[in-house]
């Protein structure tokens, strides 16, 4: 059983971390002791470090006098932290920076850049379209060779177009009757809904009487509603990683860099360690599962419905020994933003 902090302990234990965020050197019991009201003596403050590194929260580099916090000593500190936040309404620079924004996307994207530029590390923002994507409206245009343009607009606002080779010659008001009967009848609709209804058609064989129907099965056979729209992820501050001291070697830093180029390593890395059914603000300590160079990172995010009904995650990746106010007040700011922009 997790043994239970004293007041005094957990007090002792967040001014280390405080004190070690700021100078990244181990801190010593003479530091701490300068920094409290009360006059604890450095021996007792000595004492008390001594239990928290026997549980755990300390650790003694080589020979110093001094402690570092640990892994578990972050995430102490960080559920305090995140446990007094307030909820605090986007600055006015915050709107300003955001409003040119017209689509889902742009905003978005402009979120990731805003994350960098609050918090000095890596800005991460990510819009997964829904697995239940609704229908908007299609469109069908007539290429040259039998070749058919297909867009398909859903409720989310994205926009999927690709090209078709049809066996047989189709005319534009053919086109256009496709386009009308989908978008009358389908608008609004689940695109799996659909594509069953499209199939319980076939199979009642109404398509091989029905010209209009026998077209648009074709489509449909050639992916005109069967595709996944990809994540937009975006990524701004690795070279922010390139100022700090982060212990790994110039090899591992590149690895890491590498990792973080790919969008489906860092979708994945939200995967991993933020829970899509937590509305909450979410810290994971220590990410060294996704990848070796990550041990001695944090991850600090959200999900939550954004511009255009997208499942949207905020996320700042940095070291450990990282502003955790300032990273989750500009979290919790970019959240709120976006929420009350337009859907």
């Amino acid at each position: 059983m997790e043994q239970v902090l004293s007041q005094r302990s957990v007090e002792i234990l967040h001014a280390i971390v405080q004190t070690y965020v700021e100078t990244g050197e181990p801190v010593a019991s003479r530091t701490i002791a300068r920094r409290r009201k009360d006059q604890l003596s450095p021996a007792t403050i000595r004492n008390i470090m001594s239990d928290l590194a026997e549980m755990g929260y300390l650790e003694q580099p080589h020979t110093s006098a001094g402690r570092v916090p640990t892994a578990k000593a972050f995430r102490h500190y960080a559920v305090s932290v995140a446990a007094g936040l307030r909820e605090v309404p986007a600055s006015d620079r915050l709107r300003m920076e955001l409003a040119p924004c017209t689509t889902p996307d742009e905003c978005v994207q402009q979120a990731s850049h805003l994350l960098t530029s609050l918090t000095r590390n890596v800005g991460i923002a990510a819009a997964i379209p829904a697995s239940a994507q609704t229908l908007d409206q299609i469109d069908l245009i007539r290429l040259p060779d039998q070749r058919i343009l297909m867009i398909v607009v859903t409720r989310d606002g994205l926009v999927h177009n690709q090209v078709a080779h049809l066996p047989e010659p189709v005319t534009q008001d053919e086109l256009q009757s496709i386009r009308n009967y989908v978008n009358q009848h389908f608008s609004g609709w689940a695109l799996r809904s659909i594509r069953a209804e499209l199939d319980r058609l076939v199979s009642e064989e109404r398509a091989v009487y029905d010209l209009l129907l026998r077209r648009l099965q074709l489509l449909h056979a050639r992916g005109l509603l069967s595709f996944e729209l990809p994540p937009r992820v975006y990524m701004e501050g690795a070279s922010n990683l390139l100022g700090l001291d982060l212990h790994i070697t110039r090899e591992r830093l590149r690895e890491l860099f590498r990792a973080l180029e790919e969008k489906q390593k860092l979708i994945e890395l939200l995967d991993q360690f933020l829970d899509a059914r937590e509305e909450g603000l979410q810290v994971r300590i220590g990410l060294g599962e996704a990848h070796s160079a990550l041990r001695d990172f944090a991850l600090i995010g959200m999900t939550l419905e954004g511009p255009g009904g997208l499942e949207t995650r905020l996320a700042v990746l940095g070291p450990m020994r990282m502003n955790y106010p300032r990273v989750m007040s500009a979290v919790v700011q970019l959240r709120s933003l976006l929420r009350s922009l337009p859907q």
